[in-house]
């Protein structure tokens, strides 16, 4: 009885630490910001953590930012899990493909397409109503906000293309580190 009372204890330990590694915001790089205005490709309602994922638009905002082949490039925001984000009027429903919407994102520290929205604002246009060049969605007329947070000013200049894979830290440290 205590032999399986002490493996149940160790089981438990183990899937908890294991749970507790994968909850781990290290992988987000909270000294820089990204702030994008993007397009919904699909969103992924995860119970632990809501992702959507989208295509940002170019400067001018008339058209989704593409990689050499022709392919959108495709970005990934991660935010609190479905229940959380759906309080917040994040669903499936109301962030359905096509959506343009504006986000500030911690970006990943291995330098591939994604982050983590933090306490970030994020603001959805009217639909079919992308913002103006250099603006975000807060500024469109009809524009709803979704969560506490305000969009933050981007590390990067809006016409500095983003490079799959370019380590940004020192473009970051140029300018100084972001709040966040």
């Amino acid at each position: 009885m205590k032999t399986a009372a002490v493996m149940a204890t160790g089981l438990s330990l183990s899937v908890g630490s294991a749970a507790y590694a994968h909850h781990s915001f290290a992988m987000f790089d909270n000294t820089q910001v990204r702030v994008f205005t993007g397009v919904v490709t699909r969103i992924n309602p995860d119970a632990n953590h809501l992702q959507i994922f989208f295509a940002p638009l170019n400067d001018e905002h008339t058209t989704v930012v593409r990689d050499e082949a022709g392919d959108p490039i495709i970005w990934a925001v991660e935010m609190a899990g479905s229940a959380q984000a759906a309080a917040e009027g994040i669903t499936v429903n109301n962030f359905a493909p096509g959506t343009i919407f504006s986000v500030g994102l911690y970006p990943l520290r291995n330098g591939q397409p994604g982050g983590d929205r933090g306490n970030m604002g994020l603001w959805k246009c009217p639909a079919n109503t992308p913002p103006a060049p250099g603006q975000m969605c807060d500024s469109v007329d009809g524009a709803t906000q979704h969560g506490e947070g305000e969009i933050p000013v981007n590390d990067l200049e809006l016409d500095q293309p983003f490079v799959p894979g370019q380590d940004y830290t020192e473009d970051a440290e140029e300018g100084g580190e972001a709040d966040g």
